[in-house]
């Protein structure tokens, strides 16, 4: 009976160390996830590290795309500065040089008293730089139309071309290749440039455009070589047709110029209580309007004295 017992307690011990085995095996799937699952958290450690380098070398790329971009643009605009401010300078060299031609003019043939007074032209001077000079024009204001007149077999010389007969946009001042160069007839046209970056030549006689300016400024001047001087008294002022009968100057008959001077008044801006007839003669003024290519401004005076 001992012997059964015995041999009962080494059957339950052998139960008991397979039982052990089996519950150690069963726990080795465990441990195996376990480090499984170590190595699944180094290796998304390793995938996301390899991302964040990816990613920083995007940015690097797109930042140095940006740079190229963004300095390309500046360069092209820098060019576009530049050409541009050489455009600029070309175009106003023109103006410059011309506006100190006519300030040399002026200091070797005018001669005046500080006040202005005693204003006297050297025609002598200027007829041997130009010798198509005819006259002198001249206003008290604004004061800066005080040029020579020239005029030629052709109305387009002188629009490109300098009393010292220089090419410049300037041009000169010059009378209608129709009209006789004493200032006999009955209506008279003298052309000059409107500039529109420039004060030179006629941009100013626009002023005249405002009642109030022809009110206190309402003569101006032509001197000639024979030493007369004829003052002649705004009549009209205002903005005409390039082709318009505003232009004319042969009339047939005293009716026919009363006729004229009615159109002209009626194209003025204002009305100017001063006496014109069929005995008149008239100055015309003529520039460009700088808006409208078929546009022109025509100041008008009826000469008043000749002194």
């Amino acid at each position: 009976m001992g012997t059964d017992r015995e041999k009962k307690a080494a059957a339950d011990r052998r139960r008991r160390r397979r039982h052990s085995r089996r519950s150690s095996r069963r726990r080795a799937p465990d441990e195996v996830q376990t480090i499984s699952a170590g190595g699944g958290t180094r290796n998304r450690k390793i995938s996301d590290s390899r991302t964040a380098v990816r990613s920083s070398k995007k940015k690097k790329q797109k930042r140095a795309t940006f740079d190229i971009l963004s300095g390309t643009i500046l360069i092209v605009a820098v060019c576009v500065f530049v050409f541009s401010l050489y455009q600029l300078v070309m175009m106003l060299i023109p103006y410059h040089t011309g506006g100190k031609e006519y300030e040399e003019i002026q200091d070797l043939a005018i001669s005046a008293d500080s006040d202005g007074t005693g204003f006297s032209v050297d025609f002598d001077a200027l007829l041997e730089i130009n010798p198509d000079t005819i006259a002198w024009i001249r206003f008290d204001e604004p004061s800066i139309i005080n040029y020579p007149v020239v005029k030629s077999a052709d109305n387009n010389e002188y629009l490109t071309k300098t009393f010292a007969e220089n090419d410049n946009k300037l041009g000169a001042i010059f009378m209608d290749m129709r009209n006789s160069s004493d200032f006999s007839d009955r209506n008279t046209i003298i052309y000059g440039h409107h500039l529109n970056v420039s004060p030179d030549m006629f941009s100013r006689l626009h002023l005249y455009e405002d009642e109030e300016f022809c009110k206190e400024h309402p003569d101006f001047y032509i001197y000639t070589p024979d030493g007369k001087v004829r003052t002649y008294t705004v009549f009209s002022a205002g903005v005409v047709n390039a082709a318009a009968d505003n232009y004319d100057i042969e009339f047939a008959s005293d009716e026919e110029f009363e006729q004229y001077i009615e159109l002209c008044r009626e194209s003025s801006n204002y009305q100017v209580d001063v006496d014109v007839n069929a005995q008149s003669q008239i100055l015309s003024l003529s520039t460009c309007t700088g808006d409208q290519r078929d546009e022109r401004f025509l100041l008008q005076g009826v000469l008043t004295a000749v002194d």
